[in-house]
This record gives C-alpha cells, sequence and structure tokens, in this order.
C-alpha cells in the first residue's frame, strides 16, 4: 500500500541548518503579504495581490484547504516567515511531485531558497518516497533555475509554449524544466 500522505502527515515540520519548514497558518497571512503584494517578487510566480484580505484568501484556498506538502519557509534565527515551498501537482501512484517556490526578496541571494530546496529534495527521496521531482521556471527567470541546479537538479530542456502568463494572458510562457530521479539522488548522495 502506497503511504505517501501519511507519510507528507508525518514530516510536516523540516528542519535545515537555517530554516524550519512548516505548516502555514491563517496568521501568517500578513508577512506573505509583504512579498505577494510585491511586484517584483510575484512577477514570475502568480498574480500580485491587492489587499490583506486577498493574501489571507489565498493562502487559505491553496495552503490550509490541502495543507499536505506544503510549507511556509522560516528563517531560524529571526523567527521570520519568509516564503513558501511546496511539492505539487503529486502523483500518488508513480510518487512524483513538482517543486514549486517563493522567497521575500529580502531575502534573495543568500542561499536560502537552495536550502529549503534541498531539504525537500532529501526528505523527499529518503523519507517520503518519492520516485520523481521535477521544478520549472519561465525561462526570462534565469535566477530560479540557477536555485534548481545548486538544490541538485538536472536541466532537462525547455517546454515551449507550456502555458499563459500570468501577467499577460496573450503572451504564451516557455518553461525551463529539471527534474531528479530516486536513482540520481542516491547514486550521488552515496558517492559523498
Amino acid at each position: 500500500m502506497n503511504q505517501l500522505y501519511e507519510l507528507l502527515h508525518e514530516y510536516r515540520v523540516i528542519e535545515s541548518e537555517r530554516l524550519v519548514l512548516r505548516p502555514l497558518e491563517l496568521e501568517d497571512a500578513q508577512a506573505m503579504n509583504q512579498y505577494a503584494s510585491d511586484p517584483e517578487t510575484t512577477y514570475f510566480v502568480f498574480g500580485t495581490h491587492k489587499d490583506l484580505a486577498q493574501t489571507k484568501h489565498d493562502l487559505a484556498f491553496y495552503f490550509l484547504k490541502e495543507p499536505l506538502g506544503k510549507y511556509a519557509i522560516v528563517e531560524k534565527e529571526s523567527n521570520r516567515m519568509i516564503g513558501t515551498i511546496d511539492y505539487h501537482s503529486i502523483n500518488e501512484a508513480t510518487k512524483a511531485a513538482e517543486l514549486g517556490y517563493t522567497l521575500h526578496k529580502d531575502y534573495w541571494g543568500k542561499g536560502y531558497m537552495s536550502e529549503a530546496c534541498e531539504t525537500l529534495i532529501k526528505v523527499g527521496f529518503e523519507k517520503i518516497g518519492f520516485n520523481y521531482l521535477s521544478a520549472m521556471h519561465d525561462v526570462r527567470n534565469p535566477a530560479s533555475g540557477r536555485v534548481m541546479e545548486k538544490a541538485g537538479l538536472h536541466y532537462l530542456g525547455v517546454l515551449p509554449y507550456h502555458r499563459m502568463d500570468n501577467k499577460d494572458p496573450l503572451r504564451p510562457v516557455d518553461d525551463a524544466y529539471y527534474h531528479m530521479t530516486k536513482e540520481q539522488f542516491f547514486e550521488k548522495r552515496d558517492k559523498k
């Protein structure tokens, strides 16, 4: 029997060197709104939030309605919620998932997102039992690709005309696709 969701429940809180990944709460709306209302932070990720009410709605709708595999990124030193990361598009039959993330721009370039991704990849393969993890980004956002590479994901190629832009519904987006199989993960881990 596949215990994927039971294991996602067991690993609701995960710690790394500088971060705690934990379930979101409605009380996180204020911290989330600080970056969700910033057009620079949200440009490639989702529509910029107009106000705190929209953030509360989206937080409840996406993160609280189905919370397994969705995490607040909390900086240990300040105990501040600085972003989110999640396993989404989970395929229970093949034990595959996609990683998605957003980080407050004040924390860009400090390795926090690579650390959060590495942590979810490690827990995903070692504890939860995923067979395959992937992530993608708009080709116009190469910084996200650098995060994926630092976290150990392998570049696979570009998915042309993959989706429509969330800011300009007339512009198709080409997504760069990264991935890792459990075999690749364990081979790399065991060489260390």
